[in-house]
C-alpha cells in the first residue's frame, strides 16, 4: 500500500526537516506486521514529494492480528491488507513520522507552524461510503478531494464499482494536521481495525483529533467507526468532547446507520401491519424531557448574554478556533464590528468554510475582520473593540508566557471588557471518565481559588475591576464546570 505527499513551497526540501527523513536516502522500518520503507521520488527546490511504502507480511499479519479477528482459516491469508491503505498504513505513519505529527522539529522549530500547499494521494482505499463518503471526511477540514470508485474489472465495465477509492486530497494545511487527518480517517473508511481496540484508543483519538475533530460534522461517525463501534468507548469519547465542549449532546445517540431497517422492530420481529392494528385512538404520548444543553452552548450564551448587558457594540473573539462565537455574534445585529483572532491557519480556514465567507451578504461580511496572530505578541489590529473575549483560551498557554498575554490584551489592546472562561478543575471528580486535566494541549486547569487570584492581580496591574460568575450548574461542593471572569477597565486608566 502506497501514500505519497507532495509540496510544492519554496524550498519544497524543507518536507524533509519537517518529516525527519532526508530526501537523498530509502529508510527501511520494521512494524509487527511488514516493513514501511520511505523515500523520495523527486526531491527539488520547486517540488518534493515523499512516498511512504508498507509491504505486509501475510504470515506476520496472521500473527498479529487482533484478538477479536475471526479465525477462518483461508481468510487469514487471502484478504486485501497487502494492498488497500487501511488502519495498516495509519499505525505505520504514526510510527514513522511520529515527530512529524506532533509537529516538533529541532533542526528549523518555525517550520511545524508554517501551513504549505499540499497534496496527498492513495491509490487505493477501501471505503464503506464509496466517494461521498471521502468527501464528507475531508472537505469539512479545508480539503480539496477528489475520490474516484475504482472498478472490479476495467475489462467488464459491466462488473460495476468496486468498494475500493482512489483519493488525491490537495490543500493548504501544516502537515502535522495533515498526518493526523490521515491517522484518524484511514481507518475510519475502511471501517476496520486490524488489532484489539483497548480503552487507550479514545485517548489516541483525542489528542490526534485535537483542533479538529470537535467541529467536524461527521464526529459521531468518525468516533464510533475509530472506535469499532464499541459503544463503551464511543459513547465514553463523545462524553468528553461533550464536557470538554467540544460535542453536542445529540451525538452520543446511535447515527442512523445503525438503526435496525425500519420493517422491524428493535428486537428483530417483523413490525405489525398497519391493517392489524386495533382500531382504537391511541393515547397522547408524553413529551419527551428537554436534553440538558452540552456546556460549550452554556458557555456560548453566558459570553453573549454578558456582552449584550454590558453593551458591547464591537467584540473580538481572541484564540477564536473554528468560529463558533465569532458566528454567533454575527447573528446578532447589535455587534457591528466583530474581530476574530486564532493562531492556528487551520482553525481560520475552516472558520472560513463555516461561516460560509464566500457566500456571506455584503453588509455581513463588512462586519467580519479574521486574521491569524499570537496572543503574546502585541498587535495593533487586537485595539479598538469595546470588548474581548478569552472563552477557554488561558489554560491553553504555558504559565511563562501568561504574563506576555496579560501585557498584550489588558496592557495594549484595552478593551473596555474583556471576558474570561476557563475549566474550574474542581468540577473534574464529576466527569467519571476523566483522568488528569480537560483536554491533552491544556497547560493548567485553575481553582476557583487560583482562578480569583490570577484575575485579581491582573486587574489590580492593569487597572481594572473583576467580577467572577459561575457558568454550567453550581455544584454545592465543587462549584460550576466553568468559572468566568467579567473584567471592566477603570475610566481614569
Amino acid at each position: 500500500m502506497l501514500l505519497t505527499i507532495t509540496t510544492t513551497a519554496r524550498p519544497a526540501t524543507d518536507l524533509g526537516f519537517l518529516l525527519h527523513k532526508h530526501p537523498e536516502r530509502v529508510q527501511e522500518f520494521g512494524q509487527s506486521f511488514g516493513t514501511a520503507t520511505v523515500f523520495y521520488p523527486e526531491a527539488g527546490e520547486d517540488r518534493c514529494t515523499v512516498a511512504l511504502m508498507l509491504e505486509v507480511d501475510p504470515i506476520a499479519l496472521v500473527r498479529s492480528r487482533g484478538r477479536n479477528s475471526p479465525d477462518f482459516s483461508l481468510s487469514q491469508y487471502v484478504n486485501d491488507r497487502p494492498y488497500a491503505a487501511s488502519s495498516l498504513l495509519a499505525v505505520a505513519l504514526a510510527d514513522v513520522f511520529r515527530t512529524a505529527r506532533a509537529g516538533r522539529c529541532k533542526a528549523r522549530p518555525e517550520l511545524p507552524g508554517s501551513a504549505l500547499p499540499l497534496e496527498l494521494r492513495l491509490p487505493a482505499l477501501p471505503c464503506r461510503g464509496g466517494p461521498e463518503l471521502a468527501r464528507r471526511l475531508f472537505e469539512p477540514l479545508g480539503w480539496e478531494v477528489d475520490a474516484q470508485a475504482l472498478p472490479l474489472d476495467e475489462g467488464f465495465p459491466e462488473w460495476g464499482e468496486s468498494r475500493y477509492v482512489r483519493i488525491a486530497l490537495r490543500g493548504t494545511a501544516r502537515l502535522a494536521d495533515a498526518l493526523n487527518h490521515l491517522y484518524v480517517l484511514l481507518p475510519v473508511l475502511d471501517d476496520g481495525k486490524h488489532y484489539w481496540i483497548a480503552p487507550d484508543e479514545v485517548d489516541k483519538l483525542i489528542r490526534a483529533g485535537e483542533g479538529w475533530l470537535h467541529g467536524h460534522p461527521e464526529r459521531g461517525l468518525i468516533t464510533r467507526r475509530y472506535l469499532g463501534r464499541r459503544w463503551a468507548l464511543a459513547r465514553t469519547a463523545l462524553a468528553r468532547l461533550a464536557e470538554l465542549g467540544d460535542e453536542t449532546e445529540e451525538q452520543l445517540e446511535p447515527a442512523v446507520e445503525e438503526e435496525p431497517p425500519a420493517e422491524e422492530t428493535a428486537s428483530g420481529e417483523p413490525a405489525a401491519a398497519e391493517a392489524d392494528a386495533p382500531d382504537v385512538q391511541a393515547p397522547e404520548p408524553e413529551p419527551e424531557p428537554a436534553k440538558p444543553k452540552a456546556l460549550n452552548v452554556r458557555r456560548r450564551e453566558a459570553v453573549l448574554a454578558k456582552l449584550a448587558e454590558l453593551g458591547a457594540v464591537s467584540v473580538i473573539d481572541l484564540g477564536c478556533g473554528q468560529g463558533e462565537l465569532v458566528g454567533a455574534l454575527l447573528a446578532r445585529p447589535r455587534f457591528a464590528r466583530v474581530g476574530g483572532m486564532d493562531v492556528s491557519s487551520m482553525a481560520l480556514t475552516i472558520a472560513a468554510r463555516k461561516l460560509r465567507l464566500d457566500r456571506m451578504p455584503d453588509t455581513k461580511r463588512a462586519r467580519l475582520t479574521l486574521f491569524q496572530g499570537a496572543l503574546t505578541y502585541t498587535d495593533k489590529r487586537l485595539s479598538g473593540y469595546d470588548a474581548a473575549v478569552l472563552m477557554e483560551v488561558v489554560e491553553h498557554v504555558d504559565p511563562p508566557r501568561l504574563e506576555a498575554l496579560e501585557r498584550v490584551v489588558f496592557g495594549h489592546a484595552k478593551p473596555q471588557h474583556v471576558l474570561v472562561t476557563t475549566p474550574n478543575i474542581e468540577h473534574n471528580v464529576r466527569y467519571e471518565f476523566l483522568t488528569g486535566l480537560r483536554h491533552p494541549d491544556h497547560r493548567f486547569e485553575w481553582t476557583r481559588a487560583e482562578f480569583t487570584a490570577w484575575a485579581s492581580k491582573v486587574a489590580t496591574r492593569y487597572g481594572y475591576s473583576v467580577a467572577f460568575e459561575p457558568v454550567g450548574d453550581e455544584d454545592p461542593e465543587v462549584g460550576p464546570p466553568t468559572q468566568m471572569g467579567v473584567f471592566t477597565r477603570d475610566q481614569r486608566s
